[in-house]
């Protein structure tokens, strides 16, 4: 079931993250059982790691936290709609269900190439209709526009 209060963790992750420089403004937050089990941001700039998503970095952090590379049981709250390679860890890792704010083509608005990337990979409509769950746009809008607004940022 949906938390908001998941969502507006995600986004002051996000939000930490892009003013310390160390990518865009997307940030993750892993829940089990209602608890939060760990959160991330993008660290791609920081860490000259092009892997380092938000989502990538709260299923590494919530992987070690419980000891398992299972996480079944578990759902993810994000910033931004999961590119294809954090839609492929997020279904590695047997993540339940992803709840995302802003959408792909939001994601281009604000200078990454996510939209593009899914054209060439794509298959969305081969997930079941109930995984993936827009909430909470107008929010992380607010969020991406804070970042559209910066002006020392960088994109990819």
């Amino acid at each position: 079931m949906y938390q908001k209060e998941y969502m507006k963790v995600a986004i002051e992750e996000a939000r930490k993250g892009f003013l310390n420089g160390d990518g865009g403004p997307f940030g993750a937050v892993v829940v089990k059982d209602g608890a939060i089990i760990a959160s991330g941001h993008n660290q791609v700039l920081k860490n000259n790691d092009s892997t380092c998503h938000g989502e990538i970095d709260a299923i590494r952090k919530a992987e070690q936290k419980l000891g398992t590379y299972d996480l079944s049981g578990c759902q993810i709250y994000t910033t931004g709609e999961p590119c294809p390679m954090c839609l492929a860890a997020i279904l590695w890792a047997n993540i339940d269900k992803v709840y995302y704010g802003c959408t792909l083509v939001d994601n281009e608005m604000i200078g990454f190439r996510d939209e593009k990337l899914e054209e060439m990979m794509g298959e969305r409509e081969n997930l079941p209709e109930w995984f993936l769950e827009e909430r909470d746009r107008e929010l992380c809008l607010e969020l991406f526009n804070e970042y559209k607004n910066k002006v020392d940022k960088v994109t990819y």
